[in-house]
Formats: C-alpha cells, structure tokens, sequence
C-alpha cells in the first residue's frame, strides 16, 4: 500500500513558477509509474506528467517546455516544476502511482491569477 500526500500548491500570477511535491508513505522505487493529473471546475482530470523509474517521461501538450517532472526515490518523493503558469494551469493537482494509476493523493490547489 502507498500513500501519496501533496504540497506546495497554492496562488500565483499569471507568469509565475511553483514546485509541487509528492510524498509516499511507501517506497515508490519499486512503482514504474509516478505522475501528475490536474482536475479544473467542470471539467474530467486530465494527464499533465508522467515518469517511469529509469526517468522516461511524457507531458501534455499544454505543458510541455512549461512544467518539468522529476522523481528522487531515495526520498520517495516525485516533483513537478511549474515554469510559465497561465490562467488555464488553474486546478486541483493530484499525484499519481502506478499504471492504473492505481494510487492517488488528497489533491493540492493550484490557482494562477491573471
């Protein structure tokens, strides 16, 4: 069992950055697939980012060149760098763990202001 809890959202304006952590109760070494999803108002959560244990990764178009993710399994602990944030960016961020995925966090709020 994992358990993913996230940090680091919160409000910022339109141009700006912030990190988004992820910490597993559990060892993600083992898991392949670690990600991000977000989920706007009225709308399906969507993939931003994910990132296999030998460091592959695939992005969103949204995001791509914007948001960079990264996993240290060391720490247990998967990040996603938000570089350029927009409007659109506005959502409630989960973590993710496995190809399911089959783990979710409680969700982080992230806001961009215009």
């Amino acid at each position: 069992q994992v358990q993913l809890v996230e940090s680091g959202g919160g409000l910022v304006q339109t141009g700006g950055s912030l990190r988004l952590s992820c910490a597993a109760s559990g060892s993600i070494f083992s898991i392949n697939v670690v990600g991000w999803y977000r989920q706007a108002p009225g709308k399906q959560r969507e993939l931003v980012a994910r990132i296999t244990r030998s460091g592959y990764t695939i992005y969103a178009d949204s995001v791509k060149g914007r948001f960079t993710i990264s996993r240290d399994n060391a720490k247990n602990t998967v990040y996603l760098q938000m570089d350029s944030l927009k409007p659109e960016d506005t959502a409630v961020y989960y973590c993710s763990a496995g190809y399911g995925p089959d783990y979710w966090g409680q969700g982080t709020q992230v806001t961009v202001s215009s």
